[in-house]
């Protein structure tokens, strides 16, 4: 999956948030991957798959993209804040949809390599995030078409809020 194009989107649209709210001079790098954690977690809240104690059905695919397309700009951003942008290239192994409690090792995967990248910094640890994060793609069941469309309209959004002082 070729992400050149969204990494050149996502970098305009860090450079715009930047430039909104004064902080070209700033180090965010800690507050980018917190906030990943948090896509994450409100990824795994809409897929339910670890809420053992309901009989509520996961949100529908299309919000399940959203949240997961949210996970993608941080992760972009993150990448673009290490220096790691001049990779355009990651593929994800294929895996059949899962479901449920099937989905809790994905998650917990890229738990772990978010936490490797922020200890070690390398490409490496970047790239594992990466891969690790598309994997959990394949097993939501997103296609690479679905997820680049995803963020794009994402991305339209995001400007939008900007404007709108969210």
């Amino acid at each position: 999956m070729d992400f050149q194009m969204l990494y050149k989107m996502q970098k305009q649209l860090d450079n715009h948030i930047e430039a909104k709210h004064q902080l070209e001079d700033e180090n965010v790098l800690d507050r980018k991957i917190l906030a990943f954690h948090v896509e994450l977690a409100e990824l795994a809240n809409e897929t339910r798959c670890f809420k053992f104690w309901s009989e509520k059905a996961p949100s529908d695919d299309a919000i399940i993209l959203e949240e997961y397309v949210d996970g993608i700009h941080f992760i972009l951003s993150i990448g673009i804040e290490y220096g790691y942008d001049n990779e355009t290239m990651f593929e994800a192994p294929k895996q059949t949809k899962k479901t449920g409690e099937a989905l809790v090792p994905y998650f917990f995967e890229v738990i772990n390599a978010t936490s490797l990248l922020r200890e070690k910094g390398d490409k490496t640890s970047f790239d594992h995030l990466f891969t690790s994060y598309l994997t959990l793609g394949e097993a939501l069941g997103f296609s690479a078409n679905n997820i680049i469309d995803a963020y794009k309209n994402k991305n339209e959004v995001n400007y939008q809020r900007q404007q709108q002082g969210y």
